[in-house]
């Protein structure tokens, strides 16, 4: 049985935040929005609440996130972070290192939309292989 392997390919890169595109098993997903790429995994400088993670492969379990008081995907073994979580949500604000999936991006604003509607089909996905005792993985570069 093979794994679900998520590519967060990064594409976009503004002062306040970084957009990707999400693709499960090299099929296009969704959008991602995260914080500022501070290229952290070529001794870039990290700012708390304001860096997105650096580039790199993670397992990807769901567990309960006491802050959000529910079951969401966890990225594990981040390197500098803990809680980095796939979740919902709009603009950098919502974010401190998670990655935040949208249909739209809006560049120019900072701004991703359609969070829900792409959040519960990927956490679906992620669900049903996990329960399938699949293991999932997400590269980032």
């Amino acid at each position: 049985m093979k794994n679900l392997e998520l590519q967060l390919k990064r594409f976009q890169f503004t002062p306040n935040c970084t957009y990707g595109r999400l693709y499960a098993n090299g099929e296009f997903q969704c959008y991602i929005l995260e914080d500022t790429d501070r290229r952290l995994e070529l001794g870039g400088k990290k700012i708390y609440g304001m860096t997105a993670i650096p580039r790199g492969r993670y397992e990807v379990i769901i567990n309960y996130s006491n802050r959000f008081q529910k079951e969401l995907p966890l990225l594990k073994d981040v390197p500098g972070f803990t809680g980095v979580r796939i979740h919902t949500g709009n603009s950098p604000r919502d974010t401190e290192g998670c990655l935040l999936p949208g249909l739209r991006i809006a560049p120019d604003k900072g701004w991703i939309s359609s969070s829900g509607a792409a959040f519960r089909p990927l956490f679906e996905k992620i669900q049903k292989a996990l329960k399938d005792k699949q293991s999932v993985f997400i590269e980032v570069t």
